[in-house]
């Protein structure tokens, strides 16, 4: 019954996870315009869906970090009751700010569940030094990290375009070289054709000009791009959530390890595609309204941050690095609503205790 009951409760984790996180790349896209919410939300979950199936090679040492090992005692962390307790508290507590649309960490979460039913459980004390450098150290840096990647590089790509900045340029061409005679004598000897040149012009001049064999819209490359770093994102955050979440069922062996990877990103796309819109309207449209060269410089650290700590094995959180990024861009465009990002830095404090009290009920009644 117990393991019937810690398998539901695992999953549901892994939706309330894809409910709270899976829009979160996308939160730029959509607040700069760049795509409506539904397309975002398409690419979002084949995104997280990806990253969810590249997890199995990617991310496996995430895995023994999750299942508590570490922290209490083995035989404790495979005990399917505490995985219960543990993703009782995580499950509960994102559901609940999903709800409110707090954009909050389900790893913040998931560290709650096994400190509360840690408590709970063990006959030892819980491993603070463990906690601390393994734990506590990425969730509380990353943030603060990400928000000064963003700020620095927001700056470096504003001074770019203030440079260059004369009359708005939106088209971009390239154009053939021309040919190139060569003559000894005044006899042709050869033809060699010119090296081809980019020019970047308004439209009209581009129509003036020389037929190019290549021509785009600068605006609609940005767009390309900021989508592509949002899916990156998404991609990213899937390899580094779907181990923490299969470790509640890899350490009790209620699954595989593949199974419960494929089984937890299935349930990720599902809560995300059915209840990621409050969420995505605190990040898309209140925390900060996004241009292009804001979305992509948020989505580009996000992505680098997340993707080299889930190598690393570090459990930073997908959703601090990402408000961190926008926070950064928006701190140095001087755009953020300081109200909102209050609420939102309170409900990340808020999330670690909560998590840990449910855990340590649900870990005391077990």
């Amino acid at each position: 019954m117990i393991i019937a009951l810690l398998g539901f409760t695992a999953l549901f984790l892994a939706f309330s996870n894809g409910a709270n996180d899976n829009f979160k790349g996308f939160a730029t896209v959509w607040g700069s315009d760049a795509l409506t919410y539904r397309r975002a939300l398409v690419l979002a979950t084949i995104a997280t869906l990806l990253g969810g199936i590249a997890s199995v090679v990617i991310a496996g040492e995430l895995v023994a970090q999750f299942s508590g090992k570490g922290l209490v005692g083995d035989d404790l962390a495979n005990t399917p009751g505490f995985a219960l307790a543990v993703a009782v508290g995580a499950g509960a507590t994102v559901i609940l700010a999903t709800r409110l649309g707090f954009p909050i960490s389900t790893t913040h979460a998931l560290v709650g569940g096994l400190v509360g039913a840690g408590l709970a459980q063990s006959t030892q004390p819980i491993d603070l030094a463990n906690l601390g450098s393994k734990f506590v150290v990425p969730l509380l840096t990353s943030p603060f990290l990400s928000a000064g990647l963003a700020f620095i590089a927001y700056l470096a790509v504003r001074s770019f375009r203030n440079r260059r900045r004369k009359p708005t340029k939106d088209c971009i061409c390239v154009i053939a070289g021309a040919d190139n005679f060569i003559d000894q004598n005044g006899v042709l000897t050869a033809r060699v054709a010119g090296q081809p040149s980019i020019k970047i012009a308004h439209q009209s001049d581009c129509d003036a000009g020389p037929r190019p064999f290549l021509r785009g819209s600068i605006k609609r490359l940005l767009d390309r791009l900021h989508i592509f770093s949002a899916a990156s994102i998404c991609f990213a955050r899937g390899v580094n959530d779907t181990p923490k979440l299969a470790a509640l069922l890899i350490g009790t062996q209620v699954l595989s390890g593949t199974a419960s990877a494929l089984a937890v990103t299935g349930a990720m796309a599902v809560g995300g595609w059915l209840l990621a819109r409050r969420v995505a309207e605190t990040m898309s449209l209140k925390i900060n309204r996004l241009d292009p060269p804001q979305g992509i410089t948020a989505n580009l650290t996000t992505a680098a941050l997340v993707l080299g700590a889930s190598r690393l094995g570090l459990p930073v959180s997908t959703t601090h690095v990402s408000v961190g990024s926008i926070i950064g861009t928006g701190a140095g465009a001087g755009t953020l609503d300081t109200g909102v990002v209050r609420n939102v830095l309170l409900s990340w404090v808020a999330t670690l205790p909560i998590a840990g009290m449910i855990a340590f009920v649900v870990g005391s009644l077990v």
